[in-house]
């Protein structure tokens, strides 16, 4: 089938590329000239484990490539994915310019039968707009769909190849039996195939991360309270993950989630709910746990030192918003070094792949080391921010002597205390109490 993706972002590229390795002709369609140059030579603008080599093979077999031109691939294509960026606006909704400027020019170039897909994540109605609008501009009906994507960074290949579920929204039974088809090769698991109306689908992807965020949140705020009455959540944790109605998927406590997905979709769907003249009580609660938690491993720090951070230097162990990406969206070690900044710390920084993110942002104020043993030189305490598995087997004798104060600050929980008290180590983690 010849496929068309629009946007080479997170989503469309791993999109696109998975469409061409089950055997489709796939054209790419971003409007960055330079960056589909550089997809063309093989580089590719976003960390994702196996997607380089994917994209390159796919590209060798003629099955993928991109381009900046609509006329040239759109014609003959059957089915269109749109997968553009639709940030959080300020009044938290979703900003769908880039969806609109697509339809614009989408439309001159679509085929009669052509179907054009939203996968990027959409207010509900959104499909339907779409609809009249690409009626409006070719004087005719087109077929619109949605199909939401459920990719988490780090995996979105296998999340792709072997997904739990595929949900698509249509409106006539014959765009489903299409997607179906086109899907086919990734469900032979007997995974399902899910059917509904368009804004069913729209609110499922909504609905899912607003589910997995209100865990994380749920399970944080518990982690905090934990510390007060001096119980530990890694065995709280333990207690309730076995009860089969909970589970233990989400419930691991930290610094609070980040990223490009889960922020600004619990927003958005806050601001529909306001739209609909609703309090969406448990949401509200679920953003506001997240932005209070992002600050705690500051307070952890800040009173260890008796609130002087002037001068003092903290290594910092892991930027990205979670690990396997490069991805610094809403990351919670960010808020940690605005707030060290602020407060005159000087910061030594390591992440195995966001670290040029990072620099853009940050420039020389920080430090940036290549190895997390490095960062460790001379610092007053490290800070553990995001859990890549090279941490978690730390050489703690080294620690111990390059850290001119032994004591660590672990937002992920990496490592036992009482093995920490056996080395000489102060550690401070999530959800357990100082005193243990």
């Amino acid at each position: 089938m010849k496929i068309v993706v629009i946007g080479t972002g997170y989503v469309g590229l791993v999109t696109g590329t998975c469409f061409a390795e089950s055997g489709n002709h796939v054209t790419c369609i971003d409007i960055d000239e330079h960056k589909v140059q550089k997809l063309k030579s093989g580089e590719i603008p976003i960390y994702e484990p196996g997607l380089e080599e994917m994209v390159k093979r796919n590209t060798n077999a003629q099955r993928l490539c991109f381009t900046t031109s609509y006329e040239d691939s759109v014609p003959h294509a059957k089915c269109i994915f749109i997968a553009v960026g639709t940030p959080q606006g300020e009044d938290g909704a979703a900003n769908l310019e880039s969806l609109w400027k697509v339809a614009e020019s989408l439309a001159p170039h679509l085929s009669k039968d052509a179907i054009v897909i939203i996968k990027s994540t959409v207010p509900v109605g959104t499909n339907r707009k779409l609809a009249e609008q690409l009626q409006a501009l070719t004087g005719r009906v087109v077929d619109v769909a949605s199909n939401p994507e459920f990719l988490k960074e780090g995996t979105a290949i296998d999340d792709f190849s072997k997904p739990d579920r595929v949900v698509v929204g249509v409106s006539r039974p014959e765009i489903a039996e299409t997607l179906h088809e086109l899907y086919q090769p990734f469900l032979r698991t007997e995974h399902p195939f899910l059917s509904m109306e368009l804004e069913s689908a729209e609110m499922t992807k909504y609905v899912a991360n607003c589910m997995l965020a209100t865990k994380i949140s749920f399970i944080n705020e518990m982690a905090n309270l934990c510390e007060r009455v001096g119980a530990d959540i890694n065995q709280v944790r333990r207690g309730i993950g076995h009860d089969q109605r909970i589970g233990f998927s989400f419930l691991f406590p930290g610094v609070g989630y980040g990223g490009s997905c889960f922020p600004k979709d619990v927003s958005a769907l806050i601001s529909v709910a306001n739209n609909q003249k609703m309090q969406p009580t448990i949401l509200n609660a679920v953003d506001q746990v997240n932005i209070n938690q992002k600050k705690v491993l500051f307070e952890k720090i800040s009173r260890y030192f008796h609130e002087d951070l002037k001068g003092k230097t903290i290594a910092i162990w892991g930027l990205a918003f979670k690990p396997k990406t490069d991805d610094i969206r809403e990351a919670p070690a960010l808020v940690l070094i605005d707030q060290l900044l602020k407060a005159g710390a000087n910061l030594q920084v390591h992440d195995p792949v966001a670290m040029e993110n990072v620099k853009a942002e940050y420039g020389d104020q920080l430090s940036y080391f290549s190895h997390h043993h490095e960062a460790l030189e001379g610092a007053d305490a490290l800070a553990i921010v995001t859990e890549w598995n090279e941490f978690r087997h730390a050489d703690f004798d080294y620690i111990l002597n390059k850290l001119s104060n032994p004591v660590i600050f672990d937002g992920r929980n990496l490592y036992d205390p009482e093995k920490m008290k056996e080395k000489g180590i102060q550690y401070f983690g999530i959800g357990i109490s100082a005193s243990k």
